[in-house]
């Protein structure tokens, strides 16, 4: 365990700090990366490194990043592996929802073959379709559905309002949200504040605003000179502190990256310091 703690995810306790597997992938989060191998070394070297919790998603690739960490950490002894469904691909950057309940039945069942899981520890909807021809809650029922078959233990939510989330409540146990959410972007404190309240955990997702929180000024620097730390360090340091219910899941494709990340949750903020970075977010 890291000094980050843990949290609870349902009855799935896992420590503080995961890590995120979209940068697995090749460019444009699309394809193989150039080495595969050098893929699985990092994802076996997050685990070595007391990380328990990997996210994903069958988007990732697509499928490329479930493939990687089935290869590499099957069958996962302790390790829980989230994964995601509601978005397709069409190229290199490019996204679209889909939340049509066939859909999200196809996905879930390519990612339990890709996991070679019988049981997916946590399924996220990946994203609420804007088409309002398909419904939230009918998107939500296919996971319930699968959820009582057996097919996944716990259910979580991605790019979801607060009264997504109250809808959700509504008809299953929400263990976790994963929205946008780092040191420089705080968009998502009502959906926070929302999970802090019910004990869901919150998982940032641009945990470090895709590299921004990496500048060489501004307080997020100020902050890691004192603490002979990086701006990334802190940035990561700032979201455990920031609830107990944030569970940040930094990614990379570099060992190096991964291990100055989990390196992160042994720093201590002070009073001071976060004053001083919730002042220049704001």
């Amino acid at each position: 365990m890291s000094g980050a703690g843990t949290i609870t995810l349902g009855d799935v306790e896992v420590d503080r700090l995961g890590f995120g597997a979209m940068r697995i992938t090749g460019p444009g989060i699309w394809g193989a990366p150039a080495d595969p191998d050098a893929a699985v070394a990092l994802l076996r070297r997050a685990v070595e490194l007391g990380v328990d919790f990997i996210d994903t998603a069958d988007s990732y690739g697509p499928r490329v990043s479930e493939e990687l960490i089935a290869r590499a950490l099957a069958p996962y002894d302790g390790v829980v592996v989230a994964t995601k469904g509601g978005l397709t691909r069409g190229g290199p950057g490019e996204w679209a929802a889909n939340g049509r309940p066939e859909h999200l039945r196809a996905a879930l069942e390519g990612s339990l073959r890709r996991l070679r899981v019988e049981t997916i520890d946590i399924y996220q909807l990946h994203q609420p379709d804007p088409d309002p021809a398909v419904v939230f809650e009918d998107s939500l029922a296919v996971l319930v559905e699968a959820q009582r078959a057996g097919r996944i233990r716990h259910i979580g939510l991605s790019n979801v309002t607060v009264d997504q989330l109250e809808r959700a409540l509504a008809m299953a146990e929400i263990v976790s949200v994963q929205n946008r959410y780092n040191a420089l972007d705080h968009s998502g404190d009502a959906v926070l504040k929302a999970c802090a309240e019910r004990g869901i955990a919150f998982i940032p997702y641009f945990p470090l605003a895709a590299g921004a929180a990496a500048g060489g000024d501004g307080a997020l620097a100020e902050v890691a000179v004192r603490h002979g730390a990086t701006p990334s360090q802190v940035a990561l340091a700032w979201l455990l502190a920031r609830s107990p219910v944030m569970l940040p899941i930094p990614g990379t494709s570099r060992i190096a990256h991964l291990e100055e990340n989990v390196a992160a949750a042994e720093i201590v903020l002070s009073d001071g310091d976060l004053e001083l970075l919730s002042r220049a977010a704001a």
